[in-house]
């Protein structure tokens, strides 16, 4: 197949459905290999009987693609190593590794369990990590083989780790560990010709469906802003060569809007010279208040 990835070789996890399966079946249709890694699992984690893993790497084919399943838990370290391990055996190499999976447990902070906090932790900060860290592995072995390395992570935040979520506490502070992850991983990895981006996408999945039902309902005809599909446009873009100049961004895509999240920068500082007194600072807080940019609203706050 021909198109803007033909060849490369991409894994995308989570990719059974929603915005994942967007992106597998976006990659394949732009000349990609497939690794399809899904555990099937319900919105909460738990365990289910479905393989839509299957179903996806079925209609990759049935297109004229070349996919394959990997049913891999992301945030073992075991499974994260033979997800990366599946693209090797398969394929022969891997280009592009793309972390899209996650699911939640929300709950208010007041009211959420040890156990609701490891779990979406684990599955989205951890999950985003162990994979990273076995692709990493294999590039920086190619890199110091003197073999030209042109790779790509595509890590998934989300507009809840940039400015909160309420009832999310789990998840937003998963996510925004996920956009410091990604700034770290582009200022380590380029060396090795791999770059590392993040995306912050708006859409209509499992995991947004019933927390906005009402700003995301499809519409009766036109251009549905909401739909999965129109997140992986610019995700395939950021995975293929023509993104090599671009790491270390955070995008957030809704619809067909894309921007740049600019994240926390250095604020104009007051500057005594010399140790404050407490009795000082009341002034001096609000003097850097009055001068700065009011922060984005939390979700849900309003």
């Amino acid at each position: 197949m021909t198109g803007i990835c033909a060849d490369r070789v991409v894994i995308v996890t989570g990719a059974g459905r929603g915005i994942g399966r967007a992106h597998a079946l976006a990659f394949a249709a732009a000349g990609a290999k497939v690794v399809v890694n899904d555990l099937g699992a319900g919105l909460d984690g738990s365990a289910s009987v479905d393989d839509p893993a299957q179903a996806v790497v079925a209609e990759i084919e049935a297109a004229g693609g070349a996919a394959v399943v990997n049913g891999d838990d992301v945030a073992d370290w075991a499974g994260a190593k033979r997800l990366v391990g599946t693209a090797l055996e398969h394929f022969g190499r891997l280009d592009v590794l793309v972390n899209n999976a996650g699911f939640l447990r929300d709950r208010m902070l007041a009211n959420l369990s040890e156990d609701e906090w490891d779990a979406v932790v684990r599955v989205h900060l951890k999950g985003h990590f162990a994979p990273m860290r076995h692709a990493i592995e294999y590039w920086r072995a190619e890199s110091k083989a003197g073999r030209a390395v042109d790779a790509r992570i595509i890590n998934t935040s989300s507009g809840a780790g940039l400015q909160g979520s309420v009832g999310q506490g789990n998840y937003a502070a998963a996510k925004a560990g996920i956009a410091a992850l990604t700034l770290n991983a582009a200022a380590e990895f380029a060396r090795y010709g791999v770059t590392v981006n993040a995306i912050a996408p708006a859409a209509r999945t499992r995991m947004t469906e019933s927390a906005f039902a009402d700003t995301m309902a499809k519409p009766d005809a036109g251009f549905d802003s909401m739909a999965p599909e129109n997140i992986s446009p610019l995700v395939v873009w950021l995975g293929s060569s023509e993104s090599a100049q671009v790491s270390g961004r955070v995008f957030e895509v809704e619809g067909g809007k894309i921007a740049i999240a600019d994240g926390w920068r250095h604020g104009d500082p007051i500057d005594k010279g010399e140790r404050w007194d407490p009795s000082e600072l009341a002034d001096v807080v609000s003097k850097l208040i009055s001068s700065a940019q009011p922060p984005v609203p939390v979700y849900g706050s309003m």
